[in-house]
């Protein structure tokens, strides 16, 4: 520390004053002016190194690969200096001058060519190494890199960089980048745009590749992230640095194994140039390229051997040239006021040997025909005409009069006034800063096509502009895009293809999510979107069609009149009346004959009406369950078996004891005459009838939606309300058909002539036969089938009852009337055991 205080002092002492080591840096083109505008440029786009022995002082580095476009800033920025100091109204009795460095592509060069603008040409300064600047304000430069360089070097100083084309979002920091200004915005904006591109067309996989710089790094991390948001995958991400060659053959390698068809290019004209270079060595053509401001309308990528790899590329650019006079000025004036070794005519001066610095530039003093495409020099105007409006304010200005030309100029004063600038263009474009030092993001969508001519041109297709409203910020006409190899239809870059309707997407383990596969949805899902990420259950009273795709309504099931198995039922329920009825009807005819006497012809005929309403009864049970249906069908049912099994009870009771009145001194029969028939059968019929009252009002049978037996169809039953209810009236119907069964045995060995115990025996063993195994039948059969199973049953056991009493009485009527006697049915024969 002490050494360091000494070597100060001592250097005080001698009095020495500051002096720059190396020779000054002489501007590319200059011109002296009451105030000076620096500006920096690319115009060569690669330096020659040369060996560093260091064992004596480097030499020069030598600039290569002349850039035109670079040179028409410029030569943009001479023709607006000049614009302005012949204008009256801006700035009116003060001079613009200027000092333009060509940086050769070089951050070296970028921090010399800005100490320069900033120390001017002078060896020595003063005493105390600080001086007033030797320029207002710098304009450039065209890539974000060398910018922050730039801006890094002036920024101390707070003298303004206006940048032109460097759209790294990095320099919207105004903590790090106080100084900083540009007429072009950030690449935040641009790198949203690209995402929204992307998603406009429908590609979900992309690749991407950007420059290892500033600028490719920031612009590409804002698109990675403005991607995932879109729901756009990246299968890759690479970035490469011009000067190595290597990681360029593995980025390319990398293209070309990737199944992405569309590819995200951040990158700068040069590298983009490089690139080019290298699909075209390996042969890699129709990925279709998206790309950015700073290659996409390049001029110098344009070559024969690059049209099959570019034609059909989109991307985002500024604006066309809108000076009025540049294309002339270029091929005239310009050469003749900037290039000191011309002379007036334009040709190389005899007395001036100084031309060799100009020999890559002279060869295009009559070329004007890339002025058409030139882009970014409305923002040089813009930016030049907002430090002449800051000079204007602060030299106090006034339009067509005079400025206080002798005023000192801070250059702080020239940030701070620059903040504050608000100016329309003559092409009407208005021009303000924003709190980031940035305009207004505005771009042109511009497509890679081939002219009428066969050149290429570049087509402007659509524009973003995100000061206007959301929704109205993007337009594109898509219809007049070229594609990927001059195609017209567009290419499709997705990992999966899209899922249909009535399937779901599922990830693919370890990949990006839009990598997946299409799993249809499951039974009663749906999914009516394309791509849908799940499928939505259907609501309970309705379910999936067979695509999956709409939720329909869930068939209702039940037993209707118009269905096979309901017309079968109908039919055998009807006949089953019918013949119930012509039995009916013999037997009124035959009244009074001796089988139908002999047979307690009251009794057969209210158990022929009953066996008519058990055979009709079994209708209630098909058709559409409505409330009333489901409560008449159980208690019918109910009540007409109990009619019908009293009345054969009864008969059998009677037959059993009009033979046990036969014995000597038995007097049984006054027990069971007609009154007391009739009684027992309204008092069994009267029970029965009491049990359903009372599951009525308890809790009656009603219509019921079941949807658990079957997922896709509803059930339409007629649910029991109370299973005990219905169980008591099954089980009162069996106690009773046990007791009839009971009874009717006993008297099988009755006379034949006479008795027809057998036959009853024979119809309640049938009937309890049928309801014994309708139980597990009607507990298992599912849906209908329940029901059908409960009509069969009925119909089952009535036919038993009808046919098994009735038959053998009717055969004799018909068939045997020789048997219809009184002395038959008297008559007595040998008993046979059943």
């Amino acid at each position: 520390m002490i050494f360091f205080v000494l070597l100060l002092y001592f250097r005080l002492a001698k009095g020495d004053n500051c002096h720059i080591l190396d020779n000054p840096a002489y501007p590319l083109l200059s011109k002296n002016g009451d105030v000076i505008i620096g500006g920096l440029f690319s115009i060569h786009g690669d330096i020659k190194l040369p060996l560093l022995p260091y064992t004596e002082k480097p030499e020069h580095l030598i600039c290569t690969s002349f850039n035109l476009r670079e040179f028409r800033f410029a030569q943009t920025m001479t023709f607006v200096i000049d614009e302005i100091n012949r204008s009256n109204r801006l700035l009116p009795n003060i001079s613009i001058g200027y000092r333009i460095y060509d940086n050769c592509g070089s951050r070296l060069l970028s921090m010399k060519a800005g100490m320069a603008l900033l120390n001017g040409q002078d060896m020595t300064a003063d005493d105390g190494c600080s001086g007033p600047a030797a320029v207002q304000a710098i304009i450039g430069e065209s890539e974000s890199s060398p910018t922050v360089v730039l801006t890094r070097t002036s920024g101390p100083f707070q003298i303004p960089v206006i940048s032109h084309a460097a759209t790294c979002e990095c320099l919207s920091n105004r903590k790090e980048y106080p100084s900083f200004f540009r007429t072009i915005a950030s690449d935040y904006y641009q790198s949203r745009a690209l995402a929204y591109l992307v998603k406009h067309f429908g590609w979900s996989w992309v690749g991407a590749v950007n420059s290892d710089n500033d600028y490719g790094n920031s612009g590409m991390a804002i698109f990675l992230n403005a991607a995932k948001e879109e729901g756009v995958c990246v299968e890759y991400s690479e970035k490469f640095d011009r000067s190595d060659p290597g990681k360029l053959m593995k980025v390319v390698d990398i293209i070309k194994k990737g199944t992405a068809k569309v590819i995200i290019v951040f990158l700068g004209h040069v590298e983009m140039n490089v690139l080019v270079e290298e699909l075209i060595l390996k042969n890699v053509t129709g990925y279709q390229m998206i790309g950015v401001e700073a290659w996409i309308t390049a001029v110098n990528l344009v070559t024969p051997t690059s049209y099959n790899v570019l034609i059909g590329s989109i991307g985002f650019d500024v604006g066309k040239l809108s000076i009025a006079g540049f294309a002339d000025y270029v091929i005239k004036e310009f050469w003749q006021t900037d290039i000191p070794c011309l002379n007036t005519d334009g040709n190389i001066s005899q007395s001036e040997n100084n031309c060799s610095r100009y020999e890559e530039i002279i060869p295009f003093k009559n070329y004007n025909e890339d002025i058409r495409e030139l882009r970014y020099a409305n923002n040089i105007y813009s930016a030049i005409y907002a430090v002449a409006h800051s000079l204007h304010s602060l030299l106090r200005c006034r339009e067509k009069q005079s400025c206080e030309k002798d005023k000192t100029i801070q250059s702080w004063q020239v940030v701070e006034s620059l903040k504050k600038v608000n100016f329309t263009t003559k092409a009407g474009e208005e021009v303000w800063f924003d709190s980031t030092g940035a305009t207004a993001a505005k771009y042109d969508v511009v497509n890679w096509q081939k002219g009428f001519g066969g050149e290429v041109e570049f087509k402007v297709v659509g524009y973003y502009d995100a000061s206007l409203p959301a929704g109205r910020q993007f337009v594109l006409n898509s219809d007049s895009i070229i594609w990927a190899g001059g195609n017209t239809e567009k290419p499709r870059s997705v990992c999966s293809e899209s899922c249909p309707p009535g399937t779901r997407k599922a990830a693919q383990k370890g990949r990006p999510v839009c990598c997946y596969d299409c799993i249809p949805c499951a039974e009663g899902e749906i999914s009516n979107q394309t791509d849908s990420n799940n499928c939505e259950q259907c609501p309970g009273e309705y379910w999936s069609n067979a695509e999956r795709n709409k939720c329909v309504l869930k068939v209702i099931e039940f037993l209707s009149f118009t269905e096979d198995m309901g017309i079968i039922l109908v039919f055998f329920s009807l006949l089953g009346a019918t013949l119930t009825v012509l039995v009916a009807i013999l037997f009124l005819v035959k009244k009074d004959t001796p089988i139908v006497k002999a047979n307690n012809s009251e009794l057969s005929f209210l158990l022929l009406f009953s066996l008519t309403l058990c055979f009709l009864c079994s209708l209630t049970f098909i058709g559409r369950p409505s409330e009333w249906s489901c409560m008449l069908r159980h208690t019918a049912f109910g009540i007409t078996f109990v009619l019908c099994i009293s009345c054969v009870l009864g008969k059998t009771v009677v037959v059993l004891m009009a033979f046990r009145a036969t014995l000597p001194g038995s007097n049984i029969m006054k027990w069971f005459g007609p009154l007391q028939q009739r009684l027992s059968v309204l008092a069994f019929t009267l029970i029965q009838v009491l049990i359903c009252v009372v599951w009525l009002t308890v809790s009656p049978p009603f219509p019921n939606k079941n949807m658990n037996y079957y997922k896709e169809k509803i059930i339409l039953e007629c649910s029991l309300g109370s299973a005990i209810g219905f169980w008591a009236v099954l089980g009162y119907i069996g106690v009773l058909a046990f007791l009839c069964f009971v009874l009717a045995f006993l008297a099988r060995k009755l006379p034949d002539n006479f008795n027809e115990a057998k036959f009853i025996t024979f119809s309640i063993l049938i009937f309890c036969a049928v309801w014994i195994t309708f139980i597990p039948a009607y507990v298992s059969s599912p849906g209908k089938f329940t029901v059908a199973v409960e009509i069969f049953a009925i119909l089952a056991s009535s036919f038993a009852l009808l046919f098994c009493i009735f038959t053998p009485k009717c055969y004799i009527i018909l068939f045997k009337p020789e048997l219809n006697t009184k002395k038959n049915m008297m008559g007595k024969t040998a008993s046979k055991s059943l």
